[in-house]
């Protein structure tokens, strides 16, 4: 297992960070129509619209595009890991917005 500790600790540095930006923006993560609306606004919008709370000067827009970034790089995360045979998660946080994001992505429609 010695290559692939790297997936437990990117998860938790990611979770932390994902729990500054709820803090923030005063998140309930046990609240599944906030963490699915948060999910649907990120997959909805984009890279685009991420990129455009980012360089928004209100600090909690700023914290919604940094929680919509992390959210891609826990996907990730998720995703190599999987590869590899490993199950990587985080803690509540990192679960809450994982699985909505998962679930919002599921329901969008088929790119034909």
């Amino acid at each position: 297992m010695s290559g692939f500790e790297h997936f437990s600790r990117d998860a938790s540095e990611l979770e932390r960070e994902i729990l500054k930006r709820g803090i923030l923006l005063a998140l309930n993560w046990s609240d599944r129509g906030v963490m699915r609306a948060l999910a649907r606004e990120a997959l909805q919008g984009g890279a685009a619209h991420t990129q455009a709370l980012l360089a928004d000067p209100d600090p909690r827009l700023q914290a919604r595009g940094e929680l919509f970034a992390l959210g891609v790089l826990m996907l990730r995360v998720m995703e190599e890991s999987a590869d590899t045979g490993v199950h990587t998660h985080g803690g509540t946080a990192w679960k809450a917005f994982g699985s909505a994001l998962i679930e919002e992505a599921s329901a969008l429609p088929d790119e034909a």
